[in-house]
């Protein structure tokens, strides 16, 4: 016995279903439970820490595109090209902050509106400012997230959660600690033509 095909339904089977709402699967804030042998409050003690880093480390990011944009003087090209290779670095950290989020059952922050009301750092004006400006802001904003990121390693080592402290150390630390180092040699003192 052979089956009739239905044309109808065949085009309408190809067609994509838009405009679908659903209640939220997991509302912000709400822990699910994972088998990861780590109890819900120590998972949920490094959630409610890495949203707060995760929100700062968004907002370091984009305070470095929007440097990379704006920059100008003889240093340019230089301050151009770093720039947009630490906003590439602080990316893959959000990234990484964001999954470990969600693996410990949480939900990561993720929408510009929400990380503005969270984020430590403050808020650049809209326009171009000074390289010297510029390399302040990024400089402070990196002192933030070296500041929490110190008390938020404590807190996880303390809590058992060993994963979250080695991402904030081997990864949130250490890339923000040379990040300063290759911006804040840019505000050194030093004459370009000759020796004191």
């Amino acid at each position: 016995m052979t089956k009739s095909i239905d044309a109808d339904a065949i085009l309408t089977a190809a067609e994509p279903l838009v405009h679908q709402h659903a209640p939220e699967m997991q509302a912000y804030g709400h822990i699910t439970s994972m088998p990861i042998a780590l109890s819900e409050n120590a998972r949920k003690d490094s959630v409610e820490n890495l949203n707060q880093l995760l929100a700062d480390t968004i907002t370091l990011r984009d305070l470095y595109k929007k440097h990379h944009w704006q920059v100008a003087g003889p240093t340019f090209y230089q301050l151009h090209l770093l720039f947009d290779k630490h906003y590439d670095e602080q990316n893959e950290l959000v990234d990484a902050i964001a999954e470990r989020i969600q693996l410990l059952g949480g939900v990561s922050v993720a929408m510009a509106p929400d990380v503005a009301e969270m984020t430590l750092i403050p808020r650049p004006p809209k326009g171009r400012e000074e390289v010297p400006v510029q390399i302040s802001r990024l400089l402070h904003a990196h002192e933030i997230v070296l500041k929490e990121s110190r008390a938020m390693a404590r807190l996880a080592a303390k809590s058992g959660d060993d994963g979250s402290n080695d991402l904030i150390v081997s990864d949130v630390i250490r890339r923000n600690e040379l990040q300063v180092w290759f911006v804040a040699e840019h505000v050194v003192k030093v004459s370009l033509t000759h020796a004191k």
